[in-house]
């Protein structure tokens, strides 16, 4: 299924609006919730029924969020440190079948890849608005948890504080 992203401007804290390849809208990211501690974001349907909670964690070494789905802890999305030759994510499900995500995270030009197969594939573009990217997720993988994830990486990797993460 493919998706768009679109940061909504002009809105207290980072809200998303996700749309589906009809331009029919699917899902929100509500970032009103934070505290001073750390960064909370609720992803919702279009009704605001919360699919999935993420939360910054605050004891780590890099930035990385832990996403949350019924209750308990579906994933933590946090950037390789070690690796010389090119940026990459890891999204740590709980269980098997790691997510990787790796590619231009500054220029949203990266794909999802679990068990060596690409899974989804992130990209601007065909976009020329700001804050505006596709995700295209392949048919049977978790739609919400990728597109979290890619608004989790849209966080790390642009911070919203004036600079960029390294």
């Amino acid at each position: 299924m493919k998706y768009l992203i679109r940061e909504k401007l002009l809105c207290l804290g980072d809200d998303f609006r996700i749309q589906d390849a009809f331009g029919k809208d699917r899902y929100q990211v509500d970032g009103r919730a934070f505290t001073l501690l750390r960064e909370k974001l609720s992803f919702e349907d279009m009704s605001g029924r919360e699919l999935a909670f993420i939360r910054e964690q605050v004891l780590s070494l890099r930035k990385s969020y832990e996403i949350h789905r019924d209750g308990r802890r579906a994933a933590v999305v946090r950037k390789d440190l070690f690796n010389l030759f090119r940026c990459r994510f890891t999204v740590d499900v709980e269980g098997p079948d790691d997510y990787e995500a790796q590619g231009s995270f500054l220029d949203h030009e990266y794909t999802f890849r679990r068990q060596g197969r690409t899974v989804a594939e992130v990209s601007k573009k065909w976009f020329t608005l700001r804050d505006t990217y596709g995700v295209d997720v392949v048919d049977g993988e978790d739609d919400v948890l990728i597109l979290a994830s890619a608004v989790v990486i849209d966080q790390i990797c642009h911070d919203r504080d004036g600079g960029k993460e390294d």
